[in-house]
Protein backbone atom coordinates (compact mmCIF):
# COMPACT_ATOMS: atom_id res chain seq x y z
CA UNK A 1 0.00 0.00 0.00
CA UNK A 2 1.42 3.23 -0.91
CA UNK A 3 0.45 6.42 1.30
CA UNK A 4 0.79 10.19 -0.32
CA UNK A 5 0.50 12.85 2.29
CA UNK A 6 -0.73 16.55 0.71
CA UNK A 7 0.91 19.24 2.33
CA UNK A 8 0.25 23.08 1.63
CA UNK A 9 -1.05 25.69 3.85
CA UNK A 10 -4.86 27.12 3.40
CA UNK A 11 -6.40 27.54 0.29
CA UNK A 12 -3.21 26.12 -1.53
CA UNK A 13 -5.15 23.96 -3.72
CA UNK A 14 -5.02 20.15 -1.78
CA UNK A 15 -8.62 19.56 -2.13
CA UNK A 16 -8.10 19.52 -5.65
CA UNK A 17 -4.85 18.31 -5.80
CA UNK A 18 -6.40 15.15 -3.93
CA UNK A 19 -9.35 14.85 -6.27
CA UNK A 20 -7.01 14.72 -9.40
CA UNK A 21 -5.11 12.19 -7.89
CA UNK A 22 -7.87 9.96 -7.03
CA UNK A 23 -8.87 10.40 -10.12
CA UNK A 24 -5.90 9.52 -11.52
CA UNK A 25 -5.58 6.47 -9.17
CA UNK A 26 -9.11 4.94 -9.95
CA UNK A 27 -8.30 5.42 -14.00
CA UNK A 28 -5.17 3.49 -13.40
CA UNK A 29 -7.32 0.86 -11.94
CA UNK A 30 -5.93 1.39 -8.15
CA UNK A 31 -8.41 1.71 -4.90
CA UNK A 32 -7.73 5.06 -3.37
CA UNK A 33 -9.00 5.84 0.24
CA UNK A 34 -9.07 9.56 0.85
CA UNK A 35 -8.06 10.80 4.17
CA UNK A 36 -9.34 14.38 5.01
CA UNK A 37 -8.06 16.37 8.34
CA UNK A 38 -10.89 19.56 9.52
CA UNK A 39 -9.61 21.94 11.56
CA UNK A 40 -13.49 23.02 11.64
CA UNK A 41 -16.72 21.34 12.96
CA UNK A 42 -18.41 20.69 10.09
CA UNK A 43 -16.41 18.82 7.26
CA UNK A 44 -16.99 20.40 3.76
CA UNK A 45 -14.08 18.91 2.01
CA UNK A 46 -14.92 15.38 2.98
CA UNK A 47 -18.63 16.02 1.99
CA UNK A 48 -17.24 17.10 -1.29
CA UNK A 49 -15.03 13.73 -1.69
CA UNK A 50 -18.18 11.65 -0.69
CA UNK A 51 -20.33 13.59 -3.32
CA UNK A 52 -17.95 12.98 -6.00
CA UNK A 53 -17.94 9.13 -4.83
CA UNK A 54 -14.88 9.00 -3.67
CA UNK A 55 -14.13 7.00 -0.43
CA UNK A 56 -13.67 9.28 2.22
CA UNK A 57 -12.93 8.92 6.27
CA UNK A 58 -13.11 12.25 7.52
CA UNK A 59 -11.13 13.59 11.14
CA UNK A 60 -12.62 16.86 11.76
CA UNK A 61 -12.58 19.09 14.84
CA UNK A 62 -8.34 19.02 15.17
CA UNK A 63 -5.01 18.46 13.94
CA UNK A 64 -4.25 14.92 13.36
CA UNK A 65 -0.16 16.03 13.60
CA UNK A 66 -0.80 16.65 17.27
CA UNK A 67 -4.36 17.03 19.26
CA UNK A 68 -5.85 13.71 16.47
CA UNK A 69 -2.72 11.45 16.55
CA UNK A 70 -4.22 9.23 18.24
CA UNK A 71 -7.40 9.53 16.16
CA UNK A 72 -4.98 9.20 12.80
CA UNK A 73 -3.38 5.69 13.70
CA UNK A 74 -6.19 4.24 14.62
CA UNK A 75 -7.90 5.45 11.44
CA UNK A 76 -5.47 4.59 9.39
CA UNK A 77 -5.59 0.72 11.00
CA UNK A 78 -9.26 0.70 10.20
CA UNK A 79 -8.58 1.48 6.57
CA UNK A 80 -5.78 -0.90 6.66
CA UNK A 81 -8.14 -3.73 7.91
CA UNK A 82 -11.65 -2.74 6.59
CA UNK A 83 -10.83 -1.66 3.09
CA UNK A 84 -7.20 -2.99 2.02
CA UNK A 85 -6.76 -0.11 -0.69
CA UNK A 86 -3.85 0.27 -2.79
CA UNK A 87 -3.61 4.26 -1.85
CA UNK A 88 -3.95 6.27 1.05
CA UNK A 89 -4.19 9.94 0.15
CA UNK A 90 -3.57 11.95 3.15
CA UNK A 91 -4.58 15.73 3.37
CA UNK A 92 -4.19 17.20 6.81
CA UNK A 93 -5.37 20.94 7.44
CA UNK A 94 -3.27 23.58 5.99
CA UNK A 95 -1.95 24.01 9.54
CA UNK A 96 0.15 20.52 10.12
CA UNK A 97 3.20 19.84 9.72
CA UNK A 98 3.22 16.59 6.88
CA UNK A 99 6.56 14.82 8.16
CA UNK A 100 5.30 15.00 11.52
CA UNK A 101 1.73 13.34 9.74
CA UNK A 102 4.36 10.74 7.81
CA UNK A 103 5.91 9.87 11.04
CA UNK A 104 2.17 8.42 12.52
CA UNK A 105 1.87 6.92 9.74
CA UNK A 106 4.92 4.75 10.45
CA UNK A 107 3.94 4.52 14.04
CA UNK A 108 0.52 2.59 12.39
CA UNK A 109 2.44 0.10 11.37
CA UNK A 110 0.62 -0.84 8.08
CA UNK A 111 3.31 -1.83 5.96
CA UNK A 112 2.92 1.13 3.76
CA UNK A 113 5.20 0.16 0.49
CA UNK A 114 5.79 4.25 0.67
CA UNK A 115 5.32 7.29 1.93
CA UNK A 116 5.62 10.31 0.02
CA UNK A 117 5.08 14.14 0.54
CA UNK A 118 4.22 15.78 -1.61
CA UNK A 119 4.33 19.60 -1.37
CA UNK A 120 2.15 22.98 -2.81
CA UNK A 121 1.82 26.32 -2.52
CA UNK A 122 -0.51 29.04 -3.45
CA UNK A 123 1.59 31.54 -6.12
CA UNK A 124 -0.87 34.27 -5.72
CA UNK A 125 -0.17 34.37 -1.68
CA UNK A 126 3.32 32.96 -1.67
CA UNK A 127 5.12 36.18 -0.86
CA UNK A 128 1.99 36.91 2.03
CA UNK A 129 3.11 33.51 3.16
CA UNK A 130 7.05 33.68 2.88
CA UNK A 131 6.48 37.80 4.85
CA UNK A 132 4.25 36.33 7.84
CA UNK A 133 5.05 32.56 7.93
CA UNK A 134 8.72 31.89 6.83
CA UNK A 135 9.55 29.51 9.85
CA UNK A 136 6.25 28.09 9.60
CA UNK A 137 6.42 27.51 6.00
CA UNK A 138 9.51 26.31 5.38
CA UNK A 139 8.85 23.66 7.87
CA UNK A 140 5.67 22.44 6.33
CA UNK A 141 7.60 22.18 3.07
CA UNK A 142 10.51 20.33 4.86
CA UNK A 143 9.63 17.04 3.57
CA UNK A 144 8.12 17.38 0.41
CA UNK A 145 9.85 14.98 -2.15
CA UNK A 146 8.87 17.68 -4.40
CA UNK A 147 7.30 20.95 -4.42
CA UNK A 148 3.92 22.48 -6.36
CA UNK A 149 3.30 26.09 -7.08
CA UNK A 150 -0.31 26.00 -7.75
CA UNK A 151 -2.54 28.34 -9.57
CA UNK A 152 0.26 29.17 -12.41
CA UNK A 153 -2.79 29.51 -14.94
CA UNK A 154 -3.02 33.11 -12.75
CA UNK A 155 -0.19 33.93 -12.18
CA UNK A 156 1.17 37.42 -12.80
CA UNK A 157 4.15 37.95 -14.58
CA UNK A 158 7.27 37.26 -12.54
CA UNK A 159 5.57 35.28 -9.82
CA UNK A 160 6.04 31.48 -10.98
CA UNK A 161 9.96 32.70 -11.28
CA UNK A 162 10.11 34.23 -7.99
CA UNK A 163 8.78 31.98 -6.02
CA UNK A 164 10.69 28.50 -8.17
CA UNK A 165 13.85 31.07 -6.88
CA UNK A 166 13.18 31.11 -3.71
CA UNK A 167 12.09 27.68 -2.89
CA UNK A 168 15.39 26.39 -5.03
CA UNK A 169 17.31 27.99 -2.38
CA UNK A 170 15.68 26.71 0.89
CA UNK A 171 15.49 23.42 -1.06
CA UNK A 172 18.11 22.80 -3.73
CA UNK A 173 17.49 19.23 -3.75
CA UNK A 174 13.67 18.99 -4.09
CA UNK A 175 11.74 19.38 -7.85
CA UNK A 176 9.39 22.73 -7.73
CA UNK A 177 6.75 22.25 -10.51
CA UNK A 178 4.66 25.03 -11.79
CA UNK A 179 1.38 23.30 -12.01
CA UNK A 180 -2.27 24.75 -11.83
CA UNK A 181 -4.29 21.91 -10.90
CA UNK A 182 -7.80 23.78 -11.90
CA UNK A 183 -6.49 23.24 -15.28
CA UNK A 184 -4.65 20.40 -15.12
CA UNK A 185 -1.02 22.11 -16.21
CA UNK A 186 1.73 19.75 -15.70
CA UNK A 187 -0.07 17.17 -13.19
CA UNK A 188 1.56 14.25 -15.53
CA UNK A 189 4.71 15.39 -14.32
CA UNK A 190 3.64 15.04 -10.37
CA UNK A 191 2.05 11.39 -11.69
CA UNK A 192 5.25 10.96 -12.88
CA UNK A 193 7.17 11.43 -9.69
CA UNK A 194 4.83 9.74 -7.87
CA UNK A 195 5.07 6.33 -9.90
Amino acid sequence: MEVFIVGGFLGSGKTSLLMKLAENFTKNKKKAVLLVNESGEVGVDGATLKAQGYDSVELPSGCICCTLAGTLLNALKNIKDDIDPDVIIIEPTGLALPHKVKEMVRQACIDEERCMILGIVDVQRFDDLVAKKEEFFTRQMHGSEFIMINKADIAKPGQIENATAWLKSRFPDKEVIPVSVKENTNLERVYELMA
